[in-house]
């Protein structure tokens, strides 16, 4: 197999980028979740219905194990590619690890 050798410095700025990005999404859409399933559970209480209670309890369980899931599943796959990527073809996953999520770095660079 033949492994391109990969210029970090040119690919520095984007995957700074898709870092801020994805860790933004690793903390906001759980806190969401959880917020909107509190909402549900809130406006089902006041209401006073036991069926309703039951089901926004349901739903607020449901939201929490996938707020879990999804802040996990960026750890997760970094963990399985940091393996699977080392040897001949770590190139990407150095340049990856190397890179900060701080965009203004490279941009005073150029």
């Amino acid at each position: 197999m033949i492994f391109l050798e990969v210029d970090c410095n040119a690919l520095q700025p984007i995957i700074s980028v898709v870092k801020a990005v994805v860790s933004v999404f690793q903390f906001v859409i759980p806190v969401l979740l959880i917020l909107f399933g509190l909402i549900d559970l809130g406006k089902a209480v006041i209401a006073g219905k036991e069926d309703e209670m039951k089901k926004a309890q349901g739903t607020l369980i449901k939201r929490i194990i996938y707020a879990v899931a999804v802040f996990f599943v960026v750890t997760i796959v970094v963990f399985v590619m940091g393996i699977i990527g080392r040897g001949s073809s770590s190139a990407w996953y150095r340049c990856y690890t190397d890179t900060t999520t701080d965009v203004s770095n490279y941009l005073d660079n150029q």
